[in-house]
């Protein structure tokens, strides 16, 4: 977590706090190996590439891959929503990835669609998925999504 400590200039994670004084920042409990993140701070345009590569190094510390969701807040009242996925190998991240979309997509199409008809979608994303899987294998390269850059403005980040 080095390079986001240096980016919001604290020496540790106990240092850390959130704007927010009901928010606990950033802690470790080492009893559950659980690193808890709840906080608000002013961020730039680095900030997401800076907190890729901070939570990066956490996955070789990983047991299980997770998401860690992002949102940034502008000063505009717009709220602009992320996910990184950290994990032990780009296999379980892609599975959490998967999961991920496939319970998101779920979640909106159970609005106007039934079962078999979500269903068709859920079979052809996953149809997808499978397919960049293997081309990322043949290429021997991770299969990452690709996110867009966070504007030039400063904003809030939970």
């Amino acid at each position: 977590m080095r390079p986001l400590l240096d980016y919001i200039d604290e020496d540790s994670l106990a240092d850390v706090r959130s704007i927010h004084p009901d928010e606990p920042g950033i802690a470790f409990d080492r009893q559950r190996r659980v690193i808890e993140i709840c906080w608000t701070g002013d961020v730039g345009r680095s900030f997401r590439q800076l907190l890729a590569e901070a939570l990066d190094a956490l996955n070789s510390y990983c047991e299980d891959a997770a998401p860690v969701d992002i949102t940034y807040y502008h000063e505009d009242g717009r709220d602009e929503f992320d996910v990184i996925f950290v994990g032990p190998s780009p296999e379980s991240i892609d599975r959490v990835r998967r999961q991920r979309m496939m319970e998101d997509l779920q979640h909106v199409l159970s609005r106007d669609f039934d079962d078999a008809e979500i269903n068709q979608v859920l079979n052809l994303v996953n149809q997808m998925f499978d397919r960049r899987w293997e081309k990322g294998r043949r290429q021997s390269e991770p299969v990452s999504a690709e996110t867009p850059t966070v504007p030039l403005r400063r904003r809030h980040l939970h």
